[in-house]
């Protein structure tokens, strides 16, 4: 468990900030999943930040059970002081034809672990995580009723989605999840919510030039697959099967090598090696490779 009370919540936080490399990245646990990397039932909608797509918000909306689903949005990783029901992303799933959508939020996770709290979450069908910083999500809700609240969601087929923080927060290694500032990889929380295991989960990676990014969380856990997810642009996942949609591309980081026109490598920098994946391209997190079969028929471009 991983709030139990101030004194050792503190030890931990300090513990895990002293020494990165003994953090528990793996530790998933209100995860029921045990034979897939994803989820086994339901769906994860992880998106890179700033979505735009209206085919991403109907993907969503369609996996969630149609415009009558249940929907809710959390806005707490933003930090702002209060959230109401016009919050720009509940009012971006109305746009698109979304009929029951609620914003949900708090930043007590005494509040969190309450059954009141937790009422919209126990009928949901989706829920969204919005963008901001991961760490509020982790100190707001990990270890409550709410975070079962939002594993139960999957449980019984639904969705959890989320966009930048929202994406990074279904990792079990949290990237760029420190107080202090966005651009440490390995921060004071390393634990995600873990829908996606033994991953590590960074997203704005083209327009914010964070290609390499990865390499410092994979050079201290070298075993987590490493996905870097660009703005408007999402990875779908069901079990052990990966899909690409929206307009730019994933960056997959699983210590080999593909290519589009299967040639090449990465000459030069071996240990440093990704490669890029974009719309309609299928990835099996088991193996860990993609899915060439079902990507570009042979290699026909």
């Amino acid at each position: 468990m991983r709030l139990l009370n101030p004194l050792l919540t503190l030890l931990l936080t300090t513990t895990a900030s002293a020494f990165p490399s003994l953090s528990t990245p793996h530790a998933t646990p209100n995860c029921t999943n045990t034979t897939t990397v994803g989820p086994e039932n339901g769906h994860l909608v992880i998106i890179g930040g700033n979505l735009q797509s209206e085919s991403i918000y109907n993907r969503i909306i369609t996996l969630a059970g149609g415009p009558n689903a249940s929907i809710i949005v959390i806005p707490t990783a933003g930090g702002e002081p209060t959230y109401g029901q016009n919050f720009s992303t509940a009012a971006a799933f109305r746009k698109f034809g979304a009929q029951n959508v609620n914003v949900v939020h708090t930043y007590d996770p005494v509040v969190a672990d309450t059954e009141e709290f937790v009422k919209l979450l126990e009928r949901a069908d989706a829920v969204f995580f919005a963008g901001g910083r991961q760490w509020r999500l982790v100190d707001a809700y990990a270890g409550t009723k709410a975070e079962k609240a939002f594993q139960k969601v999957l449980d019984r087929g639904g969705v959890i989605a989320g966009s930048s923080a929202g994406a990074s927060i279904m990792g079990s290694f949290l990237a760029r999840g420190d107080t202090v500032g966005n651009d440490i990889m390995i921060g004071d929380h390393t634990v995600g919510f873990g829908y996606l295991k033994n991953s590590a989960i960074d997203q704005h990676v083209l327009v914010r030039n964070r290609h390499f990014d990865m390499f410092k969380i994979l050079e201290v856990e070298p075993k987590l697959l490493g996905l870097a997810i660009d703005e408007d642009t999402a990875v779908v996942v069901q079990g052990n099967e990966m899909e690409v949609i929206g307009r730019t591309y994933v960056l997959v980081y699983d210590g080999g090598w593909w290519s589009r026109d299967g040639s090449g490598g990465s000459e030069g920098v071996p240990e440093k090696k990704f490669y890029f994946l974009m719309e309609g391209d299928r990835y099996d997190l088991g193996e860990r490779k993609v899915v060439e079969n079902e990507v570009d028929g042979g290699n026909d471009y």
